[in-house]
């Protein structure tokens, strides 16, 4: 099957149920300061921090989806799961409130990183204000319990529940991606740039597996590099990449990306998921005092890291940009202050 134009996948995307809920399309802008100060590639930033659903980030494409789908299943509340500080569970939160459905959070607290703020401050505070109903989870186990006593309440009470995966990364919310991605080469041609690649933090992997069926069913040549910022096993982090880059090219009818350009750099996770490291405090406080613009700890602050170590080592094109795609998540600085704000630099 050959490539599509992209206008023709945007046309595919319109079958699927949507909510609508993002302010699109996000900025693509450029960062002039922090491109002359690495002296590398001409950077520019995709602004999804800016999306608008209780203070942006990349969740609110997916939620349109998977919001469309619950919907459409007759679903009067839903449930999804994340860290304590997670930016999906916040975003989930404001989503169901947009729609007048219930939610439920199951926030898991094993995360190896602590300070007072971490659990009061950040999404955690958001998300009480949003309206949601909290469960705390020591575990995956008890997470998976958890949902099990909720699931079975609401059916004892005539209600229907939608599970929304962890990150809302299943086919259905990659779709917002696949949007993203074609979003990007109509603002790309539009400015008369031909960036190499895409830069992303990925996780729970539906951001990047939307962007690769994007732009391979589009016939783009964008690569995607996406920096692992979770997973201590990266063999099984690919597997499950290739699993929903499959079934979101298998819901468009068009054809997956290749096993080659599916790429997860590493190096740059630190201890695990959440913990904070240097390169991150150097990262974020280069971009806030440059560009003016807040990343975050956990993801966009660790992607960045990667894009700042690899320009310095002369590893990118100097002649192509590059677009980093900020996926939100500023609310979690929140939660670091003493990471943050330790040996200030002046």
């Amino acid at each position: 099957m050959s490539s599509l134009k992209s206008g023709e996948v945007g046309s595919r995307l319109e079958q699927f149920p949507r909510e609508r809920l993002a302010h699109l399309p996000t900025p693509l802008s450029f960062l002039p300061r922090l491109s002359s100060a690495l002296d590398g590639p001409p950077i520019w930033i995709k602004r999804d921090d800016c999306t608008g659903l209780a203070t942006g980030g990349n969740k609110a494409r997916k939620l349109e989806y998977l919001m469309g789908a619950a919907r459409t299943e007759g679903a009067d509340g839903v449930i999804t799961f994340g860290a304590l500080q997670s930016n999906h569970a916040r975003q989930t939160a404001a989503a169901a409130a947009a729609l007048g459905l219930t939610c439920d959070l199951i926030l898991v607290t094993n995360v190896e990183y602590w300070e007072p703020a971490w659990d009061v401050s950040g999404n955690r505070l958001l998300d009480e204000v949003l309206g949601a109903r909290i469960h705390i989870a020591a575990d995956e186990p008890a997470a998976v319990h958890q949902l099990k006593i909720l699931l079975e309440a609401a059916q004892d009470d005539g209600r229907r529940l939608y599970v929304v995966p962890i990150g809302g990364s299943n086919a259905v919310g990659a779709l917002g991606y696949v949007g993203c991605a074609v979003e990007l080469i109509a603002q790309s041609n539009n400015l008369g740039i031909h960036p190499s690649a895409v830069v992303n933090a990925t996780s729970s992997l539906g951001t990047q597996a939307g962007l690769l069926v994007g732009f391979q069913a589009s016939g783009s040549p964008i690569s995607v590099r996406s920096v692992n910022v979770s997973a201590s096993e990266e063999r099984l982090q690919f597997a499950e990449l290739r699993k929903i880059c499959d079934a979101t090219a298998s819901l468009l009818d068009v054809p997956p990306p290749d096993n080659d350009c599916l790429r997860i750099e590493s190096g740059f996770l630190g201890p695990s998921y959440g913990v904070p490291t240097e390169a991150m405090r150097e990262a974020v406080k280069l971009l806030a005092r440059l560009e003016g613009i807040l990343l975050d700890p956990v993801y966009t602050g660790k992607a960045m890291a990667w894009l700042i170590h690899e320009i310095r080592e002369d590893r990118l094109n100097k002649d192509r940009p590059v677009i980093f795609l900020h996926t939100g998540g500023s609310p979690g600085l929140f939660a670091y202050p003493q990471f943050l704000t330790e040996h200030p630099d002046h």
